[in-house]
C-alpha cells in the first residue's frame, strides 16, 4: 500500500504527467500489482505508458560468479480528461387538457 500512495502522491501533490516504476528480481509482480491497483482503484485517468523489460547481470563477490536478474520498468501516464458531453434536455412534455 506504500507504493500505491507514493504513485497517487506523485500524480497529485507533484502534478506529474508520467510516473515510472521501476523492478526487478521477485519484485516485478508486486510493481506489476501496484500499476493495477493504482490504475483501477485509485486514479481513474491514469493509462500504462510503456512497459521495458530487461536483464542486469550482478556479480557475487562471495562466489566469484555472475547471475543475471530480470528487470522491468512501467510507466503510468496521466490521460488527458475527455471533454464531457453536454446533457440532452428532455422535450417538455405540453398536457393536454381534455
Amino acid at each position: 500500500m506504500n507504493y500505491v500512495l507514493a504513485i497517487v502522491t506523485g500524480f497529485n501533490v507533484s502534478g506529474a504527467e508520467e510516473v515510472t516504476l521501476k523492478a526487478r528480481g521477485s519484485a516485478i509482480s508486486r510493481a506489476v500489482d501496484v500499476a493495477e491497483v493504482v490504475r483501477c482503484r485509485f486514479l481513474r485517468g491514469v493509462e500504462i505508458g510503456k512497459i521495458e523489460i530487461g536483464s542486469e547481470e550482478m556479480r557475487i563477490e562471495e562466489m566469484n560468479r555472475t547471475r543475471t536478474v530480470s528487470t522491468m520498468e512501467i510507466t503510468l501516464t496521466r490521460s488527458k480528461p475527455k471533454p464531457r458531453a453536454k446533457p440532452k434536455r428532455k422535450r417538455s412534455q405540453k398536457r393536454k387538457e381534455e
